[in-house]
Protein backbone atom coordinates (compact mmCIF):
# COMPACT_ATOMS: atom_id res chain seq x y z
CA UNK A 1 0.00 0.00 0.00
CA UNK A 2 1.50 3.42 -1.47
CA UNK A 3 2.14 6.08 1.50
CA UNK A 4 -0.27 9.28 0.41
CA UNK A 5 1.27 12.13 1.34
CA UNK A 6 2.92 13.25 -1.01
CA UNK A 7 4.80 16.68 -1.53
CA UNK A 8 3.38 17.79 2.25
CA UNK A 9 5.34 20.34 3.79
CA UNK A 10 5.41 18.97 7.33
CA UNK A 11 6.13 22.41 8.92
CA UNK A 12 4.01 24.54 6.89
CA UNK A 13 5.96 27.62 8.64
CA UNK A 14 8.69 27.00 6.14
CA UNK A 15 7.41 27.07 2.75
CA UNK A 16 8.82 30.45 2.28
CA UNK A 17 12.46 29.24 2.94
CA UNK A 18 12.08 26.41 1.23
CA UNK A 19 10.85 28.33 -2.30
CA UNK A 20 14.09 30.93 -1.83
CA UNK A 21 16.62 26.95 -1.13
CA UNK A 22 14.93 25.68 -4.59
CA UNK A 23 15.28 29.57 -6.48
CA UNK A 24 19.04 30.01 -5.22
CA UNK A 25 19.84 26.37 -6.15
CA UNK A 26 17.98 26.67 -9.79
CA UNK A 27 20.24 29.73 -10.19
CA UNK A 28 23.65 27.75 -9.40
CA UNK A 29 22.32 25.07 -12.02
CA UNK A 30 21.11 27.80 -14.46
CA UNK A 31 17.80 26.52 -14.30
CA UNK A 32 15.50 29.86 -15.15
CA UNK A 33 12.63 28.72 -12.28
CA UNK A 34 9.25 31.26 -12.38
CA UNK A 35 6.95 31.47 -8.75
CA UNK A 36 4.43 28.99 -8.77
CA UNK A 37 4.24 25.80 -11.45
CA UNK A 38 7.30 25.04 -13.44
CA UNK A 39 5.90 22.58 -16.06
CA UNK A 40 7.55 23.88 -18.84
CA UNK A 41 10.89 22.11 -17.13
CA UNK A 42 12.26 19.28 -18.54
CA UNK A 43 12.85 16.32 -16.34
CA UNK A 44 16.35 16.97 -16.62
CA UNK A 45 16.53 20.44 -15.57
CA UNK A 46 13.79 19.34 -12.46
CA UNK A 47 16.21 16.55 -11.63
CA UNK A 48 19.36 19.20 -11.54
CA UNK A 49 17.43 21.06 -8.77
CA UNK A 50 16.60 18.64 -6.36
CA UNK A 51 20.17 16.99 -6.73
CA UNK A 52 21.94 20.37 -6.28
CA UNK A 53 19.25 21.20 -3.39
CA UNK A 54 20.47 17.54 -2.20
CA UNK A 55 23.96 18.43 -2.40
CA UNK A 56 23.62 21.72 -0.71
CA UNK A 57 21.87 19.77 2.27
CA UNK A 58 24.65 17.04 2.73
CA UNK A 59 27.16 19.68 2.76
CA UNK A 60 25.83 22.11 5.28
CA UNK A 61 24.87 18.57 7.35
CA UNK A 62 28.52 17.16 7.02
CA UNK A 63 29.33 20.71 7.76
CA UNK A 64 27.82 20.67 10.87
CA UNK A 65 29.39 17.56 12.51
CA UNK A 66 32.99 18.65 11.92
Amino acid sequence: MANNNGNRIVVPEAREALDRFKMEAASEVGVNLKQGYNGHLTSREAGSVGGQMVKKMIEAYENSVK
